[in-house]
């Protein structure tokens, strides 16, 4: 069962067509884990410079759905569609918005951009595609249960870049809803930060 409440991008994709005539989208990168705070020390930096005139919307495309815990309780979990993605509304006419971002703790870089350059921006249509398929997914998501892990377990992982590789849990976040986990890598053993539900316990004989 998944949230009543409209969470951002279902009351996005509701009222806005994401077209503008003097804003474009552009796709930043921010530290890892650190999407919310960089979206926030932004809106704060926007205002402080009294540039609100050149910004639009600044969006995290997330999902949100009811899971399951192991006592049987229904918990509210927030779960990013992009991590480390951050989408910001602009006027690229007015070059000091691009020094705006750039320079805003927690954010890395804009993506598509070249040396010396602009960064190219977001069709609209793609910035669309995106919201709408996360107020989709924040709607179809069934409620799952969440799954107790422990440090020194090993699991595998079921999503993403490192998907069937097993590695051994070194950390579990709780809180976060996240792990550490240690996968070995060309021959080295390498840290990686992973959903629960990106990853499963191992069945028999795996």
């Amino acid at each position: 069962m998944v949230d009543t409440k409209l969470s951002e991008q279902e009351t996005t994709a509701k009222t806005n067509s994401f077209t503008h005539e003097r804003f474009k989208w552009y796709a930043v990168l921010t530290q890892s884990g650190m999407e919310k705070k960089a979206k926030a020390t932004l809106e704060e930096r926007i205002k402080k410079l009294k540039m609100t005139d050149y910004f639009g919307q600044i969006l995290i495309p997330t999902m949100t759905v009811e899971k399951i815990d192991e006592g049987g309780k229904k918990k509210k979990v927030e779960q990013k569609m992009m991590p480390g993605y951050l989408f910001v509304q602009m006027d690229p006419d007015h070059k000091a918005t691009f020094g705006c971002v750039k320079d805003t703790p927690k954010i890395s870089s804009f993506i598509g951009a070249a040396a010396n350059q602009d960064p190219k921006p977001v069709p609209d249509e793609e910035i669309s595609r995106i919201f709408n398929k996360a107020a989709e997914a924040t709607k179809a998501a069934p409620a799952k249960p969440l799954t107790a892990f422990e440090k020194g377990e090993k699991v595998k992982v079921i999503e993403g870049p490192f998907t069937n590789f097993i590695g051994d849990i070194d950390e579990v976040k709780p809180d976060k809803m996240k792990l550490r986990l240690l996968i070995s890598v060309f021959g080295r053993a390498t840290p990686v930060e992973l959903e629960f539900n990106k990853v499963e316990k191992l069945k028999d004989g795996e």
